[in-house]
């Protein structure tokens, strides 16, 4: 079945060029009207962002440009205004804009810190904080935050990058549970592409095999009415892929050995996946504690405890 976007509004921040520019064609190409969000330089718009708009104008399609500063939650209300003022609706979110300070934890200062977390996490807090209630009163919304397997899975000199690309699944978590009742569903795309962000980093043929084109089927998908929700979508190269984070069923150490030395003496318990099951929300971890602590004190506790 075609996936059409016709009478879809989407905002794609971050897309003047690489993986935001492929975006925005990619879901213009669909039928969606676009606000192609680039950080401008003082007032107005970028000459990348007015390129775009006016490719997809070309190609047929409608779309603004637009230069907030995703960090400033004036300038993303500022964003939100213009398309409720022109389209009347928005629909898509997705939330791509980005910057890099690498460096080792030894030699990151505070502020490369709080620079990237300001940009990567607020920034994508800000626009969808701004999109939420829109999306609630038309009970519907497709909002992709743009996580990374440097926060999933770690890579050096990226602390600050990692530890804001981790939060965006914490985040999409949460808002997943919050939006499920009003058709919003959220995910996380953990990318792979050659971009001028990670230019140097790959040996060119690798580089141009991980163009920002091959990864925009994948945000297409995620921001269609079937798209499922709560998942991280790996994409580079063509290749797609799902991460999950998994919890052991453990073990509980009440009475007599709730010490350090019996989380020791029974680790190979604790880490044994044979039974490990995919968490759904906090409160089933806690949930699933209670019950096993009740069984080994031979407590009479309601499993049916609200998650």
């Amino acid at each position: 079945m075609k996936i059409s976007l016709d009478g879809q509004v989407a905002i794609v921040t971050g897309a003047g060029r690489g993986l935001g520019r492929a975006h925005a064609l990619a879901l213009a190409e669909r039928g969606a009207k676009v606000i192609v969000n680039d950080l401008a330089e003082g007032e107005g718009v970028s000459e990348n962002a007015q390129s775009v708009v006016d490719h997809i104008i070309k190609q047929g399609g409608d779309a603004c440009a637009n230069g907030a500063d995703v960090s400033n939650f004036d300038q993303v209300q500022n964003m939100i205004s213009q398309a409720m003022d022109k389209w009347g609706r928005i629909d898509i979110l997705v939330n791509n804009a980005g910057i890099l300070r690498d460096k080792t934890f030894l030699k990151m200062t505070p502020e490369d810190m709080r620079l990237v977390i300001d940009v990567h996490l607020m920034g994508s807090m800000y626009c969808a904080k701004a999109v939420w209630e829109i999306m609630r009163e038309q009970a519907y919304g497709r909002i992709v935050l743009t996580s990374s397997s440097s926060g999933l899975y770690g890579n050096f000199g990226q602390t600050n990058y990692g530890a804001a690309k981790m939060a965006m699944v914490g985040m999409m978590n949460t808002l997943h549970l919050e939006g499920m009742k009003y058709n919003i569903n959220i995910n996380c795309l953990a990318p792979a592409a050659g971009t001028e962000m990670t230019k140097g980093l790959f040996p060119e043929p690798v580089f141009d095999l991980l163009s920002p084109e091959a990864v925009s089927p994948g945000v297409v998908f995620l921001c269609s009415k079937d798209a499922p929700s709560r998942v991280i979508l790996g994409a580079g190269g063509g290749s797609f892929d799902v991460y999950k984070g998994f919890e052991t069923e453990g073990i509980n150490l009440l009475p007599e050995n709730l010490s350090a030395e019996g989380v020791a003496e029974h680790w190979q318990s604790i880490i044994n996946e044979e039974r490990m099951e995919e968490t759904q929300n906090g409160a089933r971890q806690t949930e699933k504690f209670a019950i096993q602590g009740a069984k080994n004190l031979g407590l009479n506790l309601n499993k049916k405890l609200r998650n």
